[in-house]
């Protein structure tokens, strides 16, 4: 018997679950079993996998998804399996679901609602609690009569049933989506409100080179976070342990620091509302000056992950910022061809084991070399009573040559463009 913790301490049995995937004519061919990351999504959502089954279809079905005969084997399996639910691959319709379930008579879950549950399970912050009720609205609201059927069926509906379990018929509904797009509306406001503060907090960082941690779910994006600050970043062997930003302020070996961001994990088909709905999260992924794309090099699918990966950034805006693949858990790779084969696929590479520590120092280079590159040398003449001034040439450019000549200090500094006007106003 699979049991699981409940907030008060004790133990309750796990869902039983069937897991449902369809391949169609596009999808990717996977090295991994198809349903393998549906099951690890399904165990950190706390339920037991007890089935799987696969069918593949040219064209979905108007008002299953599945065929006739593939429902009904999947219901005899259920019975069998004595399965709680079933939880499909796909995203279905409000429609496909009220008429699965009325087949099965199990409850049938989707991929996103399986996606949202672990993010409502996993949120800590405001913020993230807030992102995730607005997104789980946005997903409820074209499946309130799915809702309903449900309390219909327990209560019954019209004058049969028992008092607060009569059903509510259209006028309840269009009142509950009254309540739900009023809902919406205050936590967008409020969420744009932490978006503003986060602009303001962003900016006051502006004199720092920012770095965005990115990839895949369970990459290892926190380990590394952790292997290059030294932090204290949450680590956990699960899909989605992270969901909220981690910023770390970083020190490179010429002394400069740099602050790098540590956001929530991406994956294949990720949900359109909790993209629009993590939108404030993602902005420090779109505001950054370098991203370090974190691939686990020793998935079978690594390659289909880094592109799942680009897929989001480009939804978000961010595809043009400028960026490093890397290709962490080296140390877990069986076949040394496979990492050549990765890296050859990029420009910018670096292969890193985020948890031994190996490649992390070629990392640090790696991110120094491109914040040089994008720096001019220049000479200044400054009076040495002017201490702002010339604390910020050390703070923001990395300082070539230093001499004194009757009050004044001459510097030749290395700096980016922007800091440099910054720096010739000042003196101006």
């Amino acid at each position: 018997m699979v049991e699981t913790g409940t907030r008060d301490g004790t133990a309750k049995q796990a869902e039983r679950a069937i897991l449902v995937g369809v391949i169609g004519p596009d999808d990717p061919e996977t090295y991994e079993d198809p349903l393998e990351e549906l099951a690890r999504l399904t165990e950190t959502a706390g339920a037991a996998v007890v089935g799987r089954m696969m069918q593949r279809r040219r064209r979905p079905h108007a008002s299953t998804y599945l065929g006739k005969g593939k429902v009904l084997e999947i219901a005899e399996t259920a019975r069998v399996e004595d399965a709680d639910l079933v939880i499909t691959d796909v995203d279905l319709s409000p429609a496909q679901l009220r008429n699965l379930e009325r087949i099965l008579e199990r409850r049938v879950v989707d991929r996103t609602e399986l996606i949202l549950d672990i993010f409502a399970l996993h949120a800590r912050t405001h913020q993230a609690k807030l992102q995730v009720e607005l997104a789980q609205i946005q997903y409820l609201m074209p499946r309130l009569r799915r809702m309903w059927t449900h309390l219909s069926r327990e209560g019954g509906t019209g004058q049969s049933g028992g008092i607060g379990t009569r059903g509510p018929g259209e006028k309840q509904i269009e009142i509950d989506r009254r309540i739900l797009r009023k809902r919406i509306t205050d936590l967008r406001r409020e969420l744009a409100a932490i978006a503003e503060r986060r602009q303001r907090l962003a900016a006051s960082r502006e004199r720092y080179f920012t770095v965005s941690l990115v990839g895949y779910t369970n990459a290892g994006k926190s380990t590394l976070l952790r292997s290059l600050t030294g932090s204290d970043a949450y680590i956990a062997d699960q899909l989605f342990a992270t969901l909220d930003t981690q910023t770390r302020a970083w020190e490179l070996a010429d002394g400069k620091r740099v602050f790098l961001s540590d956001t929530v994990g991406f994956i294949r088909n990720l949900p359109h509302h909790l993209v629009a709905s993590f939108y404030a999260t993602l902005e420090e992924v779109r505001s950054a000056d370098l991203i370090l794309h974190v691939v686990d090099a020793s998935h079978p699918d690594a390659r289909l992950h880094a592109e799942a990966v680009e897929d989001v950034l480009q939804r978000i805006g961010a595809a043009t910022t400028p960026s490093v693949l890397v290709l962490n858990k080296s140390d877990l790779v069986a076949d040394p061809l496979e990492l050549r084969v990765l890296a050859g696929s990029r420009p910018s590479t670096v292969v890193v084991s985020a948890r031994t520590g190996e490649g992390v120092e070629a990392l640090a280079g790696e991110v120094q070399a491109f914040i040089h590159e994008g720096q001019t040398e220049t000479e200044f003449r400054v009076p040495a009573g002017d201490g702002r001034l010339l604390a910020f040439l050390a703070e923001r450019g990395t300082v070539l040559d230093r001499s004194y000549d009757e009050g004044e200090v001459r510097l030749r500094v290395r700096m980016s463009h922007a800091d440099l006007a910054r720096a010739q106003r000042m003196r101006a």
